[in-house]
């Protein structure tokens, strides 16, 4: 049986969808976007301060799953420019330590909010 799982310290979602769904053991994370969930306003800045928020606010959905980074096993990654993948991924190297999940990433024409990067997740809850 699913369960949405919901947090206050993270954004609450931007429409019809749960911030992540637990079945069984997996956790799916929506992709969490670079929003200051006190505020509810997107953080301003470059690849890295948005970069640091959207882990930030991942970490808080698992949480709220009964999960860490360490139970994450695949990530996908949006970026509206692949030109600041190095500046992104080595912030998100001090995120999740080893052995590291699978990850795609992909460049999109847009994101919601104009923001710079989202990241979505799949969680086993260990």
């Amino acid at each position: 049986m699913k369960q949405a799982v919901h947090t206050d310290s993270a954004p609450k979602a931007l429409g019809p969808y749960s911030q992540a769904i637990r079945h069984g053991q997996m956790v799916f994370c929506s992709g969490q976007v670079p929003i200051d969930p006190a505020t509810g306003a997107v953080l301003t800045g470059g690849i890295e301060e948005q970069t640091h928020q959207v882990l930030k606010n991942l970490s808080a959905v698992l949480g709220a799953a009964g999960c860490t980074m360490a139970d994450v096993v695949k990530t996908t990654v949006f970026l509206t420019d692949m030109g600041e993948f190095a500046a992104m991924n080595k912030i998100y190297g001090e995120y999740f330590p080893a052995p590291f999940p699978g990850r795609s990433t992909v460049q999109v024409g847009r994101l919601p909010k104009d923001v710079k990067v989202e990241i979505e997740a799949i969680a086993v809850r260990t």
